[in-house]
């Protein structure tokens, strides 16, 4: 019997590591940075400094791909993070009226931007209190 479970076991990890080695040549969607066209008209170096640090990986053309973002199944969630951000806003391709500085603004305030996800692994997009006021008051009056 205890021969048995370990053939099983054996069985599931060699199937485990063959799915995992399959999941790595499913090629992404793409790794681009395309080029920055326009920026809002940033109030402050300040703002823009922070902006940079919180939220330009997904929210703009200057993603920084960490190693681990080739790895599946994280590179999915990571690509997906990256596309669904830019469309939402990209402080590289800004157009007036892209999104309302006000609801930005909101978005950081409450703690919903930064991503909780994306904040695991970029401590250094973790911001302070006085950091997310400066920030929020910065987008306000940047993304008009």
């Amino acid at each position: 019997m205890n021969r048995k479970i370990r053939r099983i076991g054996g069985i599931l990890f060699v199937t485990a590591a063959l799915v995992f080695l399959l999941m790595q040549v499913i090629p992404p969607h793409s790794y681009t940075n395309p080029p920055v066209v326009n920026e809002p008209s940033w109030d402050s170096p300040e703002t823009r400094a922070l902006a940079k640090r919180a939220c330009f990986d997904c929210h703009s053309n200057e993603t920084v791909w960490p190693w681990y973002a080739y790895v599946a199944p994280v590179k999915w969630l990571i690509l997906y993070d990256v596309k669904e951000g830019r469309e939402a806003v990209n402080f590289s391709e800004w157009s007036k009226g892209d999104m309302g500085g006000k609801y930005a603004a909101r978005l950081v305030l409450n703690g919903k931007m930064p991503l909780p996800q994306y904040l695991l692994m970029h401590p250094e997009a973790r911001l302070t209190e006085t950091e997310k006021e400066r920030l929020a008051q910065g987008l306000e009056a940047s993304m008009q």
